[in-house]
């Protein structure tokens, strides 16, 4: 089979359309960023049911994700990641890429789940440096699938914010870094890692190279975004990438040469399922499709079985909410990674009354669904907040705190969504606050410095602050944030201790408070204290202005 031009499918086909098949075409399917949705939207049970469709009509189907599968819903949380394992070897998957927070259970545990999958990870960009054990071993940087007479080579990538986005300290040993990502260099590591890789397909004579890539699209990924990958590879024929949670069909980037490539995406929690086809004489497309799909009943059957185990658990009623708390808007549009939302100020107010803290601090990243009115289950909570954070209160000083929300309002946009309904201006460290209350100047640009790893480093010498009027409630009256004083300040061991999202600033802080609640548990009795009556939330408090 020989290359040819690529073509894109329109998104939006009628079944006999993205159903024409032959018995030479090689068919890819697709998936992204499921955060544990095996059952949202179209849901696994139609992706086994494409594939065992497909295959009645070629041998050649491959079934692949591009990351973050294993984290985002009570299911994985109660399991650590087991039962997403147990569905996506159902769904027949053959190869993935690890997202950023397929390590949110720890370096052994991916190691364990690697072990339980059907499938391989593959995954280019990491590496090992220390001299204790490298849990990671499991990992290929690429694999070459052979169908008969053509090759088709698999090269998996991972977001180099990785090393912040999940725990740092799962990457150190004796304190210091051992994982790389191949952050650094305005990029360059990272494409000569991806290069190799695909040179090295290129070499057991893989035909076609597809890449997984879990890099996304969003401006402040730079350098490390798929479309900066494209423009700086060759040899990758197709993009599938995920971490942005886009819906692209087929975005047209040029490679090193000049050359276009296809970038396709399929949103998240199984919004959509992609189907890349290479047909006779080598013709390569990419679309995505949904809507009234045919499902698995094996897949179902399957399924039932393994969630009959802890139905009853997640199901149990924990609290009550008259107002529905949201982290999106009213079109479902994300905000709470960078805006005020009334879910942000409540979970902060959770926080720093179960710390007994003067101010509390919670990042965006973590609070992760809405919590809609009326009864408020397990499931519902651990949705919610499925990381397992401890709430804990440390000593920090005004500068301290002025430092972190800076670090956290770096990409705040005048406006959070685009003309298409697409978020802009996103970051997991954007800092919902309680006791405490300010001001984003987008405007400015922010000083604020990361190193290597994308930790916090330090702000440009004498550059202004997007971050201002900061004020701090202090015996029921706001007064301006004392940078040379000395707070307590409550969050997430996540946060406050392990220095996730990049908060180096607060390192070597005293802790005053290790309560080992974890964060879930504080929000429930936060609003079982009001016994359901969250009048006072229904509208976000005006502790965050962006202007």
């Amino acid at each position: 089979m020989k290359k040819c031009l690529f073509f894109m499918i329109p998104a939006i086909l009628l079944l006999v359309s993205f159903f024409a098949v032959y018995a030479d075409d090689i068919v890819i399917l697709y998936t992204n960023d499921v955060h544990c949705g095996y059952k949202d939207n179209l849901g696994y049970s139609t992706v086994a049911a494409l594939k065992d469709f497909y295959k009645t009509v070629t041998p050649n189907v491959l079934l692949v994700d591009s990351g973050d599968a294993i984290q985002g819903d009570v299911i994985g949380a109660v399991s650590q990641g087991e039962y997403i394992i147990d569905f996506m070897n159902d769904a027949g998957y053959d190869y993935a890429s690890l997202g950023n927070h397929e390590f949110d259970y720890g370096l052994d545990r991916l190691a364990e789940l690697a072990e339980m999958a059907d499938f391989q990870y593959v995954d280019c960009n990491i590496t090992y440096s220390g001299t204790e054990s490298n849990k990671l071993a499991f990992l290929k940087p690429y694999a070459v699938h052979d169908f008969d007479d053509v090759k088709v080579g698999i090269v998996g990538v991972d977001a180099p914010e990785t090393l912040t986005t999940s725990t740092p300290a799962f990457f150190k040993e004796n304190g210091e870094f051992v994982y790389s990502f191949g952050q650094g260099e305005n990029g360059a590591i990272l494409y000569g890692r991806v290069q190799d890789a695909v040179d090295a397909c290129k070499a057991e004579g893989a035909d076609f190279v597809i890449l997984l890539s879990h890099l996304g699209t969003d401006d402040e990924n730079a350098p490390y975004r798929s479309i900066d990958v494209i423009r700086n590879t060759h040899d990758i024929d197709a993009c599938l990438d995920a971490h942005s949670h886009s819906v692209i069909t087929a975005k047209y980037v040029a490679n090193d040469r000049g050359e276009l490539i296809p970038l396709s995406s399929t949103g998240t929690k199984l919004q959509y399922i992609g189907i890349l086809m290479i047909t006779e004489g080598g013709l390569l497309t990419t679309t995505i499709v949904n809507g009234e799909l045919p499902k698995s009943a094996e897949f179902d059957e399957d399924a039932a079985m393994i969630t009959a185990a802890y139905e009853e658990v997640i199901n149990e009623v924990m609290a009550h909410s008259n107002v529905d708390l949201r982290i999106s808007d009213a079109n479902g549009v994300r905000m709470i990674r960078s805006r005020e939302t009334n879910l942000g100020d409540l979970v902060a107010d959770a926080y720093r009354s179960a710390a007994g803290a003067d101010i509390a601090f919670v990042n965006g990243g973590g609070i992760r669904s809405d919590l809609a009115a009326g009864d408020l289950t397990y499931a519902d909570m651990m949705a919610c907040h499925p990381f397992g954070n401890s709430i804990i209160a440390i000593k920090a000083t005004g500068q301290q705190i002025l430092d972190a929300l800076e670090w956290g309002a770096r990409a705040a946009q005048a406006e959070y969504k685009d003309a298409e309904g697409n978020t802009v201006g996103e970051i997991g460290q954007f800092v919902h606050v309680s006791g405490l209350r300010y001001t984003i100047n987008t405007s400015v640009e922010s000083p604020a410095i990361a190193d290597v790893n994308s930790m916090f480093f330090g702000m440009i010498e004498g550059a202004p602050y997007r971050v201002s009027d900061v004020e701090v409630e202090k015996d029921g009256e706001w007064v301006p944030l004392d940078t040379e004083a000395e707070y307590i300040l409550g969050g997430h061991d996540y946060m406050l201790l392990e220095q996730g999202g990049g908060f180096t600033m607060f390192e070597g802080d005293e802790l005053v408070l290790d309560s080992g609640i974890p964060d879930y548990q504080v929000l429930v009795n936060h609003i079982v204290s009001f016994d359901g009556d969250l009048s006072a939330y229904a509208e976000p408090q005006g502790r965050i202005i962006v202007k």
